[in-house]
């Protein structure tokens, strides 16, 4: 039986990353046929489409000289955000509670009046509960609650309160005031860059940083043996480890270890699915022409979001993602009946008109899509308790939590930094 120091499992931006910082005595395996994960570019001659939209942001300087260094300067894009919400046929700045002073007059005083006379409070129960205390109930039940509930596709009581972490845009009364001043906070990807050949092009240059030959594709992990310390292929293979470091949805990760007590926890976390369609057309939209992606709370319309790919390229044909969530219950997405309700929305938007042609498109669903942080005390806990067995999580998915590709990088880098100082 094979033996090996580090098996990684998940050839995704976490597993790469592991990879390359551990430098050597390491071995991939990963299901598909090609490394990335989701942030993977879909090959098309004419658009450039990924798994929804990866965009570059960078807090740290190590991570960002990384990804500058790998990526030839000239397929760098820097842009600076223009986000919109799609609210009563107006387009109104992201996010909306910073900016609830362009409404009209009569919902402006009703925002800024619930704001100021909410019921506040230290602890809160849930997520939606969460919102209320801190928002007041005209900017919830306006845009909050009714796009969170179609993005994150379940009911938001179930939520944890800190469910999405830094990544969402709290605002104060003050800051509200202030907003109107231009004085406005800043989020965390005010600023982003992206790449003229797409997210996957950044994947594609660091995987080629990494010994191919301790990269195993179309390897399924079936089975993980914790305490004998291997794992089997679907081919049969065992394969034994020292540290396994698993950057696999934690769901799946589970399911692998063929314990009882671990299926039952794979079965109570929860996610949506988001079925994802690039869609390219023959001509620019009518209407939205510097957009990076807008926001839709109107739940007439089966989309949450769109991203405008040729905005950010800065290209003239029409090139979007387009984003619908479902629960994870959900057996069967039809996919056609879904385009066809998109292009209507799209229409009514004023997205797209009876001149544009839709030329191409690729249609894919993401199953896991955004996790839902229930319990993340619990989830630590488990976590903590596979390390005394040198089981590692990694990744937004390997964590089950919110996090973005710098995140993976950092906490793969973090990890093995540990592993050598044991």
């Amino acid at each position: 039986m094979k033996r090996i120091k580090n098996l990684i499992l998940g050839a995704g931006l976490s597993g790469i990353s592991c990879a390359y910082y551990l430098e050597d005595d390491y071995l991939i395996l990963e299901k598909d046929s090609t490394p990335g994960g989701y942030c993977r570019t879909i090959p098309n001659r004419e658009y450039v489409w990924d798994y929804a939209g990866h965009f570059y942001h960078f807090r740290t300087e190590k991570y960002k000289k990384l990804f500058t260094g790998l990526v030839d300067e000239k397929q760098i894009i820097r842009q600076k955000k223009n986000t919109k919400i799609f609210y009563k046929n107006k387009l109104i700045d992201y996010p909306f509670q910073t900016n609830i002073y362009e409404l009209e007059k009569e919902e402006f005083i009703e925002c800024l009046y619930d704001l100021y006379f909410r019921d506040t409070k230290e602890d809160y129960d849930n997520f939606l509960d969460m919102l209320y205390a801190k928002f007041g109930k005209a900017i919830t039940e306006k845009f909050l609650r009714p796009y969170n509930e179609k993005l994150y596709a379940v009911d938001l009581h179930k939520l944890d309160k800190d469910a999405m972490g830094r990544f969402f845009p709290y605002a104060d009364f003050k800051q509200v005031m202030e907003s109107m001043g231009d004085k406005v906070k800043k989020t965390y990807n005010d600023e982003f860059m992206y790449l003229k050949k797409g997210t996957g092009y950044f994947i594609d240059k660091l995987f080629e940083q990494i010994d191919r030959r301790r990269v195993r594709l179309n390897t399924k992990v079936k089975k993980i043996d914790r305490k004998n310390k291997y794992v089997e292929t679907d081919e049969g293979e065992k394969i034994n480890y020292e540290n396994l470091i698993s950057s696999v949805p934690f769901n799946h990760f589970l399911e692998m270890l063929d314990e009882t007590a671990q299926n039952e926890r794979a079965e109570q976390l929860s996610y949506n699915k988001v079925l994802v369609l690039n869609l390219g057309f023959d001509r620019p939209s009518p209407r939205y022409k510097k957009e990076h992606w807008v926001y839709f709370p109107d739940k007439s319309l089966n989309f949450y979001r769109i991203g405008f790919y040729n905005n950010i390229l800065m290209q003239d044909k029409l090139s979007v993602y387009v984003e619908i969530g479902f629960p994870k219950e959900t057996k069967e997405i039809d996919e056609q009946v879904e385009l066809e309700k998109a292009l209507v929305g799209m229409k009514k938007v004023g997205i797209i008109d009876d001149g544009l042609k839709l030329v191409d498109k690729n249609i894919l669903i993401m199953d896991p899509a955004y996790v839902h942080i229930e319990e993340e005390e619990r989830i630590v806990r488990c976590m903590k308790e596979f390390e005394k067995d040198n089981i590692y999580m990694l990744g937004r998915y390997g964590r089950w939590t919110y996090n973005c590709m710098e995140d993976c990088m950092q906490l793969a880098d973090d990890l093995v930094s540990r592993l050598k100082d044991e």
